[in-house]
C-alpha cells in the first residue's frame, strides 16, 4: 500500500471533526496526515501572523501528495477554495471528505 501525505483542509468550523479525521486516515490508510487545526481568535491575531498562518499551510501543501478537503454539509469556505485551487494548480490530488 502506498502510504500518502495528506493535508487536511477545511473550515475551522469543523476543527472537532478534522481532528477526527485525520486520525480516522492514519488508522484506516496508514496516510501520514498534517493538521490544520488552529488555535487562533481572529480578533485578536494580526495580519502578519495570519499571513504566516496562510503561508505555512501553503507549505504543508506543497509537501503533501494530496489535499482532504473536510465539506460537512457540502459547505467550502473561501479559504478552502483558495487551498483546493493551490493544491490543483500544483498537481495535488484532491480528495473530499462528502461527495
Amino acid at each position: 500500500m502506498e502510504i500518502k501525505v495528506v493535508t487536511i483542509c477545511g473550515s475551522m468550523k469543523f476543527e472537532k471533526q478534522m481532528i477526527k479525521i485525520a486520525s480516522d486516515l492514519e488508522k484506516q490508510y496508514g496516510w501520514c496526515v498534517i493538521q490544520c487545526v488552529y488555535d487562533i481568535a481572529p480578533e485578536t491575531t494580526t495580519e502578519k501572523e495570519m499571513n504566516n498562518i496562510v503561508n505555512a499551510h501553503f507549505k504543508k501543501i506543497d509537501i503533501s501528495d494530496a489535499i482532504y478537503v473536510v465539506n460537512i454539509g457540502g459547505y467550502v469556505g473561501n479559504s478552502t477554495k483558495n487551498e483546493i485551487n493551490y493544491a490543483l494548480k500544483k498537481g495535488k490530488e484532491v480528495i473530499y471528505h462528502e461527495n
